[in-house]
């Protein structure tokens, strides 16, 4: 008996070996079983496309679905050091295990990673294409990605709402939805998060007719959720006249030092055209204006708030010593594709509140191009911008690129990782190794959020798709992302603070 049991022990265990030598459908899953199948002299289709990209060390993983016909798939997923990562599918799609994803990666920062991918056809032969490889950066990404989620198509505000999202993992969360205003409309917008500052965030919520209540600022800071009428906060003699009295409060930036903020308030408006990209965005009128957090105040000065100028887009270098803005001249509506933004930017002294001159950085008709979306690297060498054709509203245009500029030359160019498509709303990540931004290159119609990482000498690599669970994900959404904000920390509030501020005037706790 005690024989038969070691005879049928043995005889399982070799069974469970050659399972784990021989794997499914007869692929073995050694070096000499690879070598052993036919070699397929070309990378495999796989999307998305991972190829030759930079990662960073910390990011979900990568899954992929293979674009190869067949009947199996087996990914083995190597690289210097740890245990590789073997997949097989029946269906093309490969999911990654997060566990042994991320022991990998943390294992071979700065390294290489390599994909190899098998597929066995309908007549059980087995063929290896040849490997696919990253490089996974040394330097991580922040943790969260902020960014709002609407229809592409849309005139009217139906679902629209803005989520954060737990890069290392799948995980999304809402910040605030306008259908938890209960009336069915309004818009959340221009989100912004105070660097250094893990408790402060500004959003711009909006609506019209019945649901004018629902315009303000909704500043969070030290504890306390708060909804400002930007309008209504002047203190005077700040303004030369009344336009910016009128004026809803949009793009935002805050200071590094957490005690100020700048906003453009203007009146935007979106018109169509009756072929290609149907939608644009004119702004007739817009002016800086500050935000003083502590006496809830704005104010502005002459510099930024001129006449004979229409001014938005700010951003602050990283030190606060330099607001940057864009700025152009005031035309009619019906000559909108005339209109072309400078960059100019002007001294600031935190000390003393004083104000220097409004100094142009780079114009418009130099480039041709209207420049607008300015943002500065954490470490203020680097000055990443959108040029497009003419206007402010890039997502809108498909000439729209990514340009960076080295601020201690002025030298600038055209990046690398643009397409032919729109490229727009980026953002740095606190380390200034990172950047996100929306792009339209898959198909024209929906921007999705793509990664790139940025050397020491401003080299924009192969960007990363922002990866998800399922990767068939992207396919069948219908929703289109725009400004995407990197930050190393989680949203400072509820969503139910959030709105409460929203919906009423009184403030509340995160």
């Amino acid at each position: 008996m005690i024989r038969w049991v070691l005879f049928l022990g043995l005889g399982f265990a070799a069974l469970a070996g050659a399972w784990w030598l021989v794997g499914w459908g007869g692929a073995t899953r050694g070096d000499l079983a690879l070598e052993a199948m036919s070699a397929v002299a070309r990378p495999p289709r796989i999307e998305p496309d991972y190829a030759g990209t930079v990662i960073p060390p910390n990011i979900a993983p990568l899954n992929f679905r293979v674009e190869e016909p067949g009947e199996e798939f087996w990914v083995r997923i190597h690289a210097d050091q740890g245990e590789p990562i073997e997949i097989t599918s029946r269906s093309g799609v490969i999911q990654i295990p997060p566990r042994t994803w991320r022991q990998l990666l943390e294992l071979n920062r700065g390294g290489q990673l390599a994909f190899q991918v098998c597929v066995r056809d309908s007549e059980g032969q087995w063929v290896r294409f040849e490997p696919l490889e990253s490089t996974i950066a040394a330097a991580d990404i922040d943790r969260y990605l902020c960014y709002r989620l609407i229809r592409p198509i849309y005139i009217v505000r139906v679902n629209v709402a803005i989520y954060q999202r737990d890069v290392e993992t799948f995980e999304e969360s809402v910040v605030v939805n306008n259908q938890s205003f209960g009336r069915g409309g309004g818009c959340v917008n221009c989100h912004a998060f105070a660097p250094g500052h893990p408790q402060q965030m500004i959003l711009h919520s909006r609506g019209s007719g019945d649901l004018a209540d629902l315009n303000g600022m909704i500043v969070v800071h030290q504890g306390r959720v708060k909804k400002i009428d930007t309008r209504k906060q002047i203190r005077e003699p700040a303004f030369r006249r009344g336009r910016l009295t009128k004026s809803l409060a949009g793009y935002v930036a805050w200071h590094p030092n957490g005690r100020l903020a700048a906003f453009a308030a203007g009146e935007m408006m979106q018109f169509f055209h009756a072929v290609g990209e149907n939608r644009d965005v004119f702004d007739g009128e817009s002016d800086l204006a500050l935000y003083h957090v502590d006496s809830d105040t704005v104010t502005t000065v002459p510099q930024i708030s001129r006449v004979d100028r229409v001014e938005t887009f700010p951003a602050w270098s990283p030190e606060g010593k330099y607001l940057y803005f864009c700025s152009t001249d005031p035309v009619p509506k019906d000559r909108f594709r005339e209109v072309r933004y400078d960059l100019m930017r002007i001294r600031y002294d935190p000390d003393s509140d004083q104000w220097g001159e409004v100094e142009p950085l780079l114009l418009a008709k130099e480039t041709g191009k209207s420049i607008v979306e300015p943002r500065v690297s954490p470490d203020g060498r680097w000055l990443l911008f959108c040029m497009c054709e003419y206007g402010e509203f890039p997502p809108f245009q498909p000439s729209s690129d990514l340009y960076l500029m080295d601020l201690a030359t002025r030298d600038y160019r055209r990046l690398e990782i643009n397409s032919p498509q729109s490229e727009s709303w980026h953002s740095w990540s606190s380390n200034g190794r990172w950047i996100v931004f929306a792009s339209k290159r898959r198909d024209g119609i929906f921007a999705r959020l793509y990664f790139s990482y940025i050397d020491e000498q401003g080299r924009a690599h192969k960007p990363v798709l922002l990866p998800q669970k399922d990767p068939t994900f992207y396919d069948r959404f219908l929703k289109t992302y725009n400004v995407p904000e990197l930050v190393p920390w989680p949203v400072p509030a509820s969503e139910r603070a959030l709105v409460r501020a929203i919906c009423g005037s009184a403030d509340s706790s995160p």
